[in-house]
């Protein structure tokens, strides 16, 4: 796939970690150009990850930098050459998940073969093998494929939704599942949905925008409306579970943390034969009256020695949307600490 036509080290002193240069050449041009990204985007993005420097001139690169981290960038940039040689498609997010996966890969697995160490997958017809882009992530496909309850919770941003969401398809595309039930609690319109205009759709459609597109991303289009119309797939707010046994369904609660304890009881005791249940949330972004309980941080608290149920808790650090997003994240996960912080503590 790739040769190493050049490594050099040399120690300035003896305390210091060793400056590398590692020149790497790709057999194949285009790929070799899709790998370094639109400008070299993918490039940029490895120099700010790992600190290194990197410089393209064809199907070749060299890296320079600490020896560590310029090992750490050729097996990137390796693993995503080789995504592409596949007819996989290489983003800005991939970049990262790369960088995380082969991070793991060495430090689990430093003389096994990488397929080892590598995140988990999932497949679907229309989007194709997706891959997890860091541990979290894994953790939480791996939960999903585990357990029949899963909670996952932490920041926006983190694919906590877009993967319930992609994993769900996966079930019913394999025949584990007969149909999907996606539900978000509509409480900013209190629930009280009779004053809306439109038909029951129309009055539920801007609560539940974001897994439509999350759905739309796994599935044809054509295939949505359809799986709508025949009831294969359903889209609901969180009243509408109550008085149901859903028996071989996946069904996906998601915005979970604007559901009251109440509420979250009567979901989970949904749950019926052959069936599994997946829990999203941002326990720091509840919409819910102050004093009021946020039922995902009580179920979690509840079930949490429970073993046939997975649990799953992303941080800032697992943001995939957008470098920004991940700071914004981290900007006010650190206000909220200093609000939190006892008087007169250093």
């Amino acid at each position: 796939m790739t040769t190493i036509d050049e490594l050099r080290i040399g120690r300035r002193d003896e305390a210091a970690e060793p400056d590398a240069e590692i020149t790497l050449a790709f057999e194949n041009n285009k790929y070799a150009s899709l790998v370094f990204g639109h400008y070299d985007q993918n490039l940029a993005k490895i120099e700010r990850r790992l600190k290194i420097a990197s410089f393209a001139n064809g199907n070749h690169v060299t890296l320079k930098g600490k020896s560590e981290a310029c090992e750490h960038a050729r097996r990137v940039l390796e693993a995503l050459y080789e995504r592409i040689s596949k007819g996989q498609t290489v983003a800005l997010g991939d970049v990262d998940g790369a960088i995380e996966e082969t991070a793991r890969q060495r430090s689990l697995f430093p003389d096994a073969e990488p397929a080892r160490g590598a995140f988990e997958q999932l497949i679907t017809r229309k989007r194709g093998l997706v891959r997890a882009r860091n541990a979290a992530q894994d953790q939480y496909l791996r939960a999903l494929k585990r357990y029949e309850l899963v909670f996952g919770s932490g920041p926006a941003g983190t694919g906590k939704t877009w993967l319930a969401v992609g994993h769900a398809v996966q079930l019913m595309e394999q025949g584990a599942v007969e149909r999907l039930i996606l539900s978000r609690p509509a409480v900013e319109a209190g629930e009280r949905l009779g004053f809306l205009p439109g038909d029951m759709r129309e009055k539920v459609d801007p609560y539940l925008r974001p897994i439509y597109d999350a759905l739309h991303d796994f599935m044809d289009s054509r295939m949505v409306e359809r799986g709508m119309q025949t009831g294969i797939i359903e889209v609901a707010p969180l009243a509408f579970m109550r008085g149901r046994t859903l028996t071989r369904a996946c069904v996906l609660l998601d915005e979970a943390q604007n559901a009251t304890s109440m509420q979250m009881k009567m979901f989970l005791t949904r749950l019926g034969e052959g069936s599994r249940m997946i829990v999203t949330g941002d326990p720091s972004q509840t919409d819910l009256p102050p004093g009021q309980t946020s039922g995902l941080s009580e179920a979690v608290s509840l079930l949490s020695e429970i073993d046939s149920v997975g649990r799953v808790t992303f941080s800032e650090g697992d943001v995939v949307r957008h470098d920004l997003v991940r700071q914004i994240v981290g900007a006010y996960d650190r206000a909220a600490r200093a609000r939190n912080k006892p008087r007169g503590e250093a």
